[in-house]
């Protein structure tokens, strides 16, 4: 092999890896949707606890996060290996069709999921630091990619294998094992990471009101997402539309949010600040939703339009860790802290969303609330996208203290 050769090798893994890690971190958690009736008839469980496992693998992403800081001791490389060989299982265990399987085996793959969710940020700061938005959009494209063949293979997959919806479950352990095995090898090459950096961080970052403002957006956004996913084809039904037209542009609404999350490297390199981009995009949303409760006879172009907003806002709210992160140690420590907050946040979202509508009766409620979430979206992502890190103090704190 020629040394041209290895240093392609050498540049091309860790991307694929990378990519291959993101190909893993969705379709566990989407996949029960689309397969939820064949897993009621064959568990006979109640319309309450088909809720409670759709929402579950949410809450998890935050209450596992913490899990992440085994990265400190072993390596993010050896965690990540780690972290994708318990999804593996988790997806195995859930597939084997009792009951107390599907929650044990929920709650096992999302632990899985939520280390991985937090310490790719930290991953793409050490490795791609003059890159991070370019990097953080393929992995978060990546993101949204596998989730939409997830959910449009999930019922062919059950026809097709011989064990029904537990196969088509089951199926995706096999990429989750592949991501083990490639971290493994990845964490033989693995850099050994310096002690004492991170105590620090993690304290500055819990301190740091703009580490507040970057979880809040997180978690703001994510409450959007999972409320339009859950929610918006019962919404659109009511309006008139066919279920399955229904199902077919919330389906457009990840689309549309795949081709603007494409444009996120070119908005970040418009300005060195994010706030405007932040602000117009949360605003999009807004847009969107009060078009779906002012105009619904135009909804497919409210839809499309809440869905660029918010596949600008994913990846921008990713973005966001590393960027506002002095290093790849703080970028963990703020990825931790964003997600276990973010995440536990937006797991209420459709659960109020639902609530909101069974009070009020209607639509009208539910959908005022989800524009008040945008509006506190677009303050927050304002805040979040100044040009400074979370340790940094305030230029206006700075200079009065000099004085």
């Amino acid at each position: 092999m020629t040394n041209s050769q290895r240093l392609l090798r050498k540049s091309i893994f860790p991307v694929l890896a990378l990519l291959l890690l993101a190909a893993n971190l969705r379709p566990a958690l989407i996949t029960v949707g689309p397969l939820v009736g064949s897993i009621q008839d064959a568990t006979g469980l109640s319309a309450a606890a088909i809720g409670l496992l759709t929402s579950l693998p949410i809450l998890a992403l935050g209450v596992f996060a913490p899990l992440a800081n085994f990265g400190r001791r072993v390596g993010l490389e050896r965690t990540l290996a780690l972290a994708m060989f318990v999804l593996c299982v988790g997806i195995l265990i859930r597939s084997a069709g009792t009951t107390a399987a599907l929650f044990a085996g929920t709650l096992i793959l999302a632990a899985g999921i939520a280390v991985g969710n937090v310490l790719v940020p930290s991953l793409i700061k050490r490795d791609y630091p003059e890159r991070i938005g370019f990097y953080t959009t393929i992995y978060v494209l990546c993101l949204a990619l596998t989730a939409a063949i997830a959910t449009g293979f999930a019922v062919p997959l059950e026809r097709l294998l011989p064990g029904g919806w537990r196969s088509a479950l089951a199926i995706w352990a096999i990429p989750a094992g592949l991501a083990a095995l490639v971290w493994v090898v990845n964490s033989l090459k693995a850099r050994p990471s310096p002690v004492g950096v991170e105590q620090t961080s993690k304290i500055s970052v819990w301190r740091s009101p703009l580490a507040w403002f970057v979880a809040a957006f997180l978690g703001l956004q994510s409450t959007s997402f999972y409320v339009v996913v859950s929610w918006f084809p019962r919404v659109i039904q009511s309006i008139g539309y066919d279920p399955a037209v229904a199902a077919l542009l919330v389906t457009g609404f990840q689309l549309v949010s795949v081709a603007s999350g494409a444009a996120l490297p070119k908005f970040l390199a418009l300005r060195e600040d994010q706030r405007a981009l932040a602000v117009v995009s949360s605003s999009t949303i807004v847009a969107g939703v009060l078009g779906m409760l002012l105009y619904p006879s135009w909804t497919m172009l409210w839809v499309a339009l809440a869905g660029f907003g918010s596949g600008v806002c994913f990846p921008l709210a990713i973005a966001f860790i590393g960027l506002r992160s002095a290093d790849h140690h703080e970028a963990a420590s703020l990825s931790l802290m964003a997600q276990t907050m973010g995440y536990t946040f937006a797991a209420g979202g459709p659960v109020l969303f639902g609530l909101a509508y069974d009070l009020s009766g209607g639509w009208s409620v539910p959908l005022l609330g989800l524009v008040i979430c945008a509006l506190l979206q677009a303050l927050t992502g304002y805040k979040a996208g100044q040009k400074r890190t979370v340790s940094e103090p305030k230029p206006g704190l700075s200079q009065s203290l000099q004085r």
